[in-house]
């Protein structure tokens, strides 16, 4: 099961009243798994920036100045979600955006049952209790200290953390099925994991790598580890 999380910054409240979408974040789940396969971009919305916008993420109008327009990234875009399900933290602000942008291209829109709003999972799982993303870091222990303005890449990268505590926990699903399928329907062998994005760190240390090399260099040349 593919899935995309995903965020926006925007110029304001209101694509109708002409803000325009500045930034679009979004990292891929598979089997609620991260793959290390993310989708980013700044964008210029052709418009100058409200004081009370830039105060929240920080993109002014010198830095989105040479940026694409939304025009040009808009179908790239498209091509990187697919048909995964979107999850976005109040989805209904971030749809009403991409389809703005996306109807003014003559691109197709995105239906309203393909987003997962975490913010109304959240308001059920936890009724009465601060809902905002921040929050729910708070509630699940989450690392968000490197949030000081909001980036729709790094709050994509939090929320599908929050997400997956959301829905049970941070355990991948069972692999109880023997054919695995796909996005796209096929079979497993269409889809291989990806490396992580950041090695783990060897959980050997340099005195214990040295007292295995000299423990097999006693076993002679039939030493199982020389015939990796």
């Amino acid at each position: 099961m593919r899935e995309v999380v995903l965020d926006t910054e925007t110029t304001g409240f209101d694509p109708q009243s002409g803000d325009r979408i500045v930034e679009i974040g979004a990292v891929e789940l598979i089997g609620h798994m991260a793959t290390g396969k993310t989708y980013h971009q700044y964008i210029n919305p052709e418009r100058s920036m409200p004081e009370e916008a830039f105060q929240v993420h920080g993109l002014g109008d010198d830095f989105l100045r040479d940026k694409p327009k939304f025009a040009q990234v808009g179908q790239a875009f498209l091509d990187f979600i697919g048909d995964a399900k979107l999850v976005i933290h109040n989805a209904s602000f971030d749809i009403k955006f991409l389809n703005a942008e996306l109807k003014w291209m003559g691109l197709p829109q995105i239906p309203w049952e393909q987003a997962i709003d975490t913010l109304e999972i959240a308001r059920k799982r936890f009724p009465g209790s601060p809902a905002s993303l921040d929050a729910l870091c708070r509630r699940f222990n989450i690392d968000n200290s490197s949030r000081t303005l909001h980036g729709a890449l790094l709050d994509s990268e939090i929320l599908a953390e929050v997400y997956l505590e959301l829905i049970g926990g941070r355990q991948p699903d069972f692999g109880l099925s023997t054919t695995a399928q796909n996005s796209s329907g096929t079979g497993e062998e269409d889809w291989m994991p990806r490396p992580r994005p950041t090695p783990l760190k060897p959980r050997l240390t340099e005195k214990e790598a040295a007292a295995h090399a000299e423990f097999v260099a006693k076993l002679g040349d039939d030493a199982l580890w020389l015939k990796a």
